[in-house]
């Protein structure tokens, strides 16, 4: 039946609701969100316009044209943006319709729903407080429900508190309840947003797009020492074929039958990668892998390959030897990667005689070409011109000026116009270290191009370009903060405090390592990790894990009881134990109180048969009501009380 609601109540709940439903406008369309956002707006002006509230008629077309709305925008009702639109929808026409205390409770429960579905979006520990806090909001708006007088801060508190005694409760559930991976056909499709990255198609400069970027690609946690600076290549796609102005790269599961067995030297290093959402599969390991898990595969061009969704963030245990040797070259490696697409240009093929690339050694004419670029006029720029056709001679013959992918893949041209194997390598190169969390973290700016040229008896060997015009790019890696400041346009420079950018920095580094901890420790904390964190515990298989889960929240259970039940014996009993001492002593006078009878009344029917006694009894019965019912009573009433009761004797007649 309809019912009168609290319009207090109503506010509190279409503010938690609001609340909750504010981090979607990232998330889904605009026209959807702007829906709910109307439907929350009416229905605020409705708590004190009643007669604005719909007619069912009204809801019914609402209702249908938000479906439209929907289908128009998702084309379906299953996935993740699909799922969670309708139930923003769902919310907000029920806004509407409120009438009865049960709307009331089934938007709250909705509104739950809509604050789960927050998490299938952003898993960033700000993200996971601010959801706690909002769903702190939404029990209050239950307490709030149930109150005859509701009261904002008292209705926060006690949801706080119940919260709070939640807690521990549900992190033994996390850590110790078994995970159960869902199928790979139930996994959401979030690929509807572009992510920014390397593509497996490379031109001339298309790396520089992605030098001014700060998205994090992944971190490293070194077991040992962290190798050197120099040595900080991160493998990612190989570049292979080209057009003259493309570089392509081929399929990442393309055959490994010709790989020679690698012949590793100096020294091992072991670290965990945890690599964010992208769009590829690639894992971008330290160059060269040899030990990685049974989830990745590696490629014919010793690239590692997910064979998880690339959207998600995962973790990898790698080992990787930076000094290695790939052995032979099969013919069809060799044919691939002396590949041209015409006939160079008179002018390349003079450079390439210049510099002995027909006649002598490869290491003769790489070392030529390096000093070539270092010593004539050739620059290293972010934002290098246009060269839409001919790029690699425009670069060379005309400006001069480029990126890392500029010098690639014309140092791996030159080479192939020799007839030298060569190919383009796509990566990141260096990273910054977190010295509170003790992790690299490599993000887009520190994406890089370098070369591989094939040598006799040493196989693929890395080369970079870069280096010869630009020593700085890998000796110290990349600046991002001042990369970005260096580029930005119209930028005016601003003269900060080196204390306070320092403090800055500072404050930066330890929020990051607690956001990386967050990822690999609760985020990242699948049926693997769980395994191997109770392995450490000694807590192994099934049985065990349920044992453990089940000692751990009797425990909890018991200590929460016991602080509540121990609370509640302090408020209550010390007045009451005292009272009950002198409803003894009249008990030896054949005074005894009733199970229903108050203290105003027994102190009455006492007073008719101890007349002598009755200042005693109505004093010590006044300190007992002042301090059982009364409002902030005095803590020196207790004592008096309790001095009264010891004075207090009956004299029995015998």
């Amino acid at each position: 039946m309809p019912i009168e609601i609290n319009n207090r109540v109503l506010i509190f709940l279409l503010s938690s609701v609001g609340l909750i439903t504010l981090p979607h406008v990232y998330n889904i369309p605009l026209p959807i969100f702007s829906f709910f956002a109307i439907s929350l707006g009416w229905r605020f002006i409705a708590i004190w316009k009643k007669t604005w509230l719909p007619h069912k008629i009204i809801i019914f077309l609402l209702t249908l044209s938000s479906l439209f709305v929907m289908f128009s925008q998702h084309h379906s009702v299953l996935g993740r943006d699909s799922g969670t639109s309708l139930f923003v929808i769902a919310l907000g026409l029920k806004l509407l319709e409120i009438k009865t205390q049960r709307d009331l409770y089934l938007i709250t429960y909705l509104a739950f729903i809509v604050a789960c579905s927050l998490f299938l979006y952003e898993q960033s520990i700000i993200m996971a407080i601010y959801i706690l806090l909002v769903c702190c909001v939404l029990l209050a708006t239950l307490v709030t429900i149930n109150s005859e007088k509701p009261q904002t801060w008292v209705a926060l508190k006690k949801s706080a508190i119940i919260i709070a005694q939640a807690l521990p409760i549900a992190a033994v559930l996390f850590v110790l309840f078994p995970r159960i991976e869902a199928p790979r056909w139930m996994l959401f499709k979030n690929d509807t947003k572009a992510k920014l990255g390397l593509s497996d198609t490379l031109e001339p400069g298309s790396i520089s797009d992605l030098g001014l970027s700060t998205e994090l690609v992944f971190r490293v946690k070194f077991k040992d020492k962290m190798p050197p600076q120099q040595q900080l290549y991160w493998r990612g796609p190989i570049y292979s074929y080209t057009d003259g102005k493309r570089w392509t790269h081929v399929s990442d599961f393309n055959t490994n039958t010709y790989l020679d067995t690698l012949h590793f030297s100096g020294k091992a290093f072991q670290y965990q990668l945890l690599m964010e959402p992208q769009n590829q599969q690639w894992v971008f390991a330290l160059d060269m892998p040899v030990d990685y898990p049974q989830t990745l595969a590696q490629n014919a061009d010793y690239q590692l390959i997910s064979h998880q969704p690339p959207n998600a963030r995962a973790e990898y245990q790698i080992t990787s030897y930076p000094e290695y040797n790939t052995g032979y070259i099969t013919k069809f490696e060799f044919h691939d990667n002396t590949q041209l697409p015409a006939e160079p240009t008179p002018e390349i093929t003079a450079l390439v005689k210049k510099l002995h690339g027909f006649d002598q050694a490869p290491e003769v004419f790489i070392q030529a070409l390096l000093k070539y670029f270092k010593d004539e006029e050739f620059h290293y720029t972010l934002q290098p011109p246009l060269m839409e056709d001919h790029p690699i001679e425009t670069f060379l013959f005309k400006t001069r000026y480029g990126f890392c992918s500029h010098y690639a893949t014309a140092f791996v041209y030159l080479m192939r116009v020799a007839h030298i194997p060569a190919r383009v390598i796509g990566g990141y190169q260096g990273g910054e270290i977190n010295k509170i969390g003790g992790f690299l973290e490599v993000r887009q700016a520190d994406a890089h191009a370098w070369a591989e040229v094939w040598i006799d008896g040493k196989g693929w060997v890395r080369f970079d370009p870069t280096t010869a015009v630009a020593p700085e790019r890998v000796e110290r890696g990349v600046n991002v903060e001042q990369q970005v400041e260096d580029q930005a346009i119209n930028f005016t420079p601003v003269q900060t405090d080196d204390k306070v950018f320092s403090l800055f920095k500072e404050i930066r580094a330890t929020w990051q390592s607690v956001d990386y901890n967050w990822q690999r420790w609760v985020i990242n904390y699948d049926s693997s990790n769980q395994s191997k964190f109770l392995s450490s515990l000694g807590v192994k298989g099934l049985k065990a894990m349920f044992n453990s889960l089940l000692v751990m929240i009797t425990c909890i259970t018991l200590v929460l009881a016991w602080f509540l039940l121990k609370n509640t014996r302090k408020k209550v009993d010390k007045v009451v134990l005292v009272y009950e001492k002198f409803c003894q002593k009249l008990s030896k006078a054949q005074i005894i109180r009733q199970n229903n009878e108050g203290a105003r009344d027994f102190a009455s029917r006492a007073c008719e048969s101890l007349p002598q006694y009755h200042e005693q009894i109505q004093a010590i019965t006044d300190s007992y009501i002042r301090l059982r019912y009364g409002k902030n009573p005095n803590p020196q009433l207790f004592q008096q009380l309790n001095e009264q009761v010891k004075k207090f004797k009956v004299a029995v007649k015998k």
